[in-house]
């Protein structure tokens, strides 16, 4: 068992890894970091394999991966030996999803332009982008309506 004196506080460890200490308690909560070792105090007590471990969490979450694939990803890199086959799919699959979405962005920022340039500045009684918006026939792209919302 590990010395607890020379491990690190929850502060520590998310300065290091660039989190709040309510996210580190989260990503223990829903077990993607082990529980930490406690102080008789019951202060939470990490070492360097924790901040390994929140900093690949981080790492991917900020590259988009899913709370799922980083579990996933996890759990394929505490097995060094096994193939990256599957790493690989994982990651191709998580590809294949940011270009769909790229796609989508660039239909909306697409539309979003067109609405704004056919607007005339007059009463919005007439104004195009609130007649678009009313309509979605009106729009160049169906694309333009799907999962927008996603990126928020």
């Amino acid at each position: 068992m590990q010395e607890i004196s020379h491990a690190i506080g929850i502060g520590e460890l998310a300065r290091r890894t660039g989190c709040k200490p309510e996210t580190v308690r989260y990503y223990e909560r829903i077990e993607l970091l082990k529980n930490a070792l406690r102080t008789e105090g019951g202060q939470r007590r990490y070492d360097e394999r924790a901040v390994r471990r929140l900093t690949f969490i981080r790492h991917a979450r900020d590259f988009g991966f899913s709370v799922d694939a980083v579990r996933e990803l996890l759990a394929m890199s505490d097995q060094p030996d096994m193939s990256c086959q599957e790493v690989d799919a994982v990651a191709k699959h998580h590809l294949e999803e940011v270009e769909s979405r790229l796609q989508r962005l660039s239909a909306l920022r697409d539309e979003l332009r067109r609405m704004v340039s056919q607007c005339a500045g007059g009463k919005v009684e007439s104004c195009r982008i609130i007649e678009v918006l009313s309509d979605h026939q009106l729009c160049i792209s169906e694309a333009a309506h799907k999962g927008a919302h996603d990126f928020g």
